[in-house]
């Protein structure tokens, strides 16, 4: 029985990685920690767990530890935690500057714990098999993307991370986790602003693909979605209408399979924390050309 904490207390905590770990056979949500200790008590009492006092309690009494609190705060945690020797369940994006990012990986390269980015998309079912036939097939040179959406009114709304920093920081990770597998690692980057935090990527990838990206929250709610679109020597390819089917929570337990099967010796998940530091790499530089 692999044993699991959880950091965080938040709405995304709560409903997505508690309920996600506990529904994972073979692991067990054992204890708790956030920086509110009503909220932490609160949820330790609806699922059985030890509410913590401070994160070193929590690392130590665990094998695996799953992050749910905002970047600036979970970079230097998942250190502790890697050097603690727990395996990592990291959140997206894993830091907020490259050198916490960079960090976060040499701990566990460190420390030889496992590590998986829970990118939401890339851990439901339909969508990966759909992202690895293209991988399989090859021969793609460009893609298009929109992760636009409404954060107003969202369970996100209260997110004060998610306000200061925009799309660039909460959505580009998910756009950046489909496009770097099929088009390889991201080489160039240009940045533009659009309305409000909606931004526009032009990425570079190698020497012969390419891609766009048009990132958003705020956008009407008619105007919502998520679109993925390749194109090479096959044609055009577009993500199945069928990848929102799966609840994040199952995701979520599908993240937390990767890592137990990594820790156990198998194959490491591609998204994990050396991955996560690319896409903070990304960001971060078109976040220095939109602040120029």
């Amino acid at each position: 029985m692999v044993r699991v904490g959880l950091v965080g207390t938040g709405f995304w905590a709560t409903e997505v990685h508690a309920a996600g770990v506990a529904a994972v056979d073979g692991v067990e949500l054992v204890g708790v920690w956030g920086r509110d200790p009503d909220k932490a008590s609160a949820l330790a009492q609806r699922f059985g767990l030890r509410a913590h006092e401070d994160p070193a309690s929590l690392f130590a009494d665990v094998d695996a530890v799953t992050f749910a609190v905002p970047p600036s705060v979970q970079a230097p945690l998942a250190v502790q935690a890697a050097r603690a020797g727990c395996h990592l369940l990291l959140e997206k994006p894993t830091a907020l500057t490259v050198e916490e990012a960079d960090a976060v990986a040499a701990a566990a390269d460190d420390s030889g714990v496992s590590t998986t980015v829970f990118f939401t998309l890339r851990h439901k079912a339909p969508l990966r098999s759909w992202l690895d036939g293209l991988v399989a097939q090859g021969g793609w040179t460009g893609a298009s993307t929109h992760f636009v959406g409404r954060i107003a009114g969202s369970p996100f709304d209260a997110s004060p991370w998610r306000h200061e920093h925009g799309a660039l920081w909460d959505v580009g990770p998910h756009a950046l986790s489909l496009l770097v597998p099929v088009l390889g690692p991201v080489t160039g980057v240009t940045a533009a602003r659009g309305p409000a935090d909606t931004v526009h990527l032009a990425l570079r990838h190698g020497e012969h693909s390419s891609s766009v990206a048009t990132l958003s929250h705020t956008v009407p709610k008619a105007a919502s979605t998520l679109r993925y679109d390749v194109y090479g020597e096959h044609g055009w390819a577009s993500v199945p209408a069928d990848h929102g089917d799966v609840e994040a929570v199952d995701a979520l337990s599908d993240a937390v399979r990767s890592l137990v099967t990594a820790a156990g010796g198998g194959p490491a998940h591609p998204c994990d924390a050396r991955f996560g530091a690319e896409v903070v790499r990304v960001l971060a530089a078109a976040q220095e050309q939109l602040d120029r």
